[in-house]
Parts: structure tokens; sequence; C-alpha cells
């Protein structure tokens, strides 16, 4: 039998050119966003890892113009025709971001981190970074979030993952974890959430 090979251009690709999304993880936040009502009109929500933009895309309806939606990423993101998205081209975890999260005069709802390491390849190591990825953003939501806010972070299954579940759990009411329909079927990929900021 021919082994399978990856298929970039399946149903949710395709339809994110169709709606003119940046991303067909666009429809990953959708769903989440609908399923768990993580936002609300004139809320403020931060995107970490926001590049190309199509969790911004999807975000910014959502809140609405009296909303604000803020994006960092390493890589500058192309402006989005919303006056309610911002966006700056930082890394996670120098002081810079601290300083210009600090700088706002506000803190956020909702705080999602769709955050991936370069992959190696190596399981273990894949692993590790994605952790460290997901450590940094739930420390950046414990610091800039509301409380009774929520937070979203995109988490390789592995080894680390259940210690993540208990530190998100000491920080929040409630912890889900989600398979959005919209994940590729060969990735090992989840969101973790947790609802309600204490």
């Amino acid at each position: 039998m021919a082994k399978r090979t990856y298929q970039h251009k399946d149903h949710f690709f395709r339809k994110a050119q169709k709606e003119n999304l940046r991303a067909r993880s666009a429809f990953k936040m959708e769903e989440m966003v609908v399923s768990l009502a993580l936002i609300k009109p004139g809320q403020n929500v931060l995107d970490l890892g926001a590049a190309p933009g199509g969790f911004l895309q999807v975000l910014a309806p959502k809140v609405g113009p009296s909303g604000k939606v803020v994006g960092v990423d390493l890589t500058p993101i192309h402006p989005l025709p919303f006056i309610q998205v911002s966006t700056v081209a930082m890394d996670i975890y120098s002081e810079e971001v601290e300083t210009f999260l600090s700088g706002l005069g506000f803190l956020f709802h909702c705080i999602i981190s769709d955050m991936a390491p370069k992959t190696t390849g190596i399981k273990i190591t894949d692993e590790a970074r994605s952790l460290a990825l997901a450590e940094r953003a739930l420390a950046l939501a414990l610091r800039y979030g509301l409380p009774g806010g929520h937070f979203v972070a995109k988490l390789f299954m592995g080894r680390g993952f259940e210690g993540f579940r208990k530190l998100l759990a000491e920080g929040f009411t409630k912890v889900k974890v989600v398979r959005p329909k919209a994940t590729r079927s060969a990735s090992f990929e989840v969101y973790m959430v947790g609802i309600g900021k204490k």
C-alpha cells in the first residue's frame, strides 16, 4: 500500500482561501470561541504567536469596534482592516514584551497562545519546546489576564502535559482539553483551555 502523503490543501485549507482567511487554523479559533463562549463584544484579547493573522481575523469581529485585539509574534504581521486590532513584532521571552504589555493600560479578558516551536522531528525535544512556550504564555496570562478571564494555549501532547494541566487548574476554575475539528489528523497538538481566572 502506498504511503499516505501529507495533505496541505484539505477542506479547511480550501475554505480558508474562499473566505479570505490567512490561515486554516482560523477555524480552530472560531470553533473554540463559539463552543466555549470565550469572548464577548467590547472585550480585550491578546493573541500570542499571532502571525500570519488568521486568529486575529476571527477575533476582531467577536470583540467588535469597542474591543481590543493585540497580536504578538516574532514575525511582523501584515496590517488587517480592523480598527480594534494592533500588532507588534516581539520575542515573548523578552523584557520588551513585558514592558509593552504593562504599558497598554488595560488587562485582557482572554489570552490565547497558538505558539508552536520549529519542530525537529525528535518527539521529546518538540514536546519540551512546546511545553516551554505554553508555560510562558500561562505566566503572561496570570499576570495580564483579568480575574474571571480565560486562557487558551496550544500544546503538543506528551511529557509534561499532565503537569501543565495541574498548573492551569491552580490558576483557573475550570480546565478543558480541546481538539478542534480543523486539527490535522496526524497532529498531536491540542488546546488547553483555562476558564475563569482565579
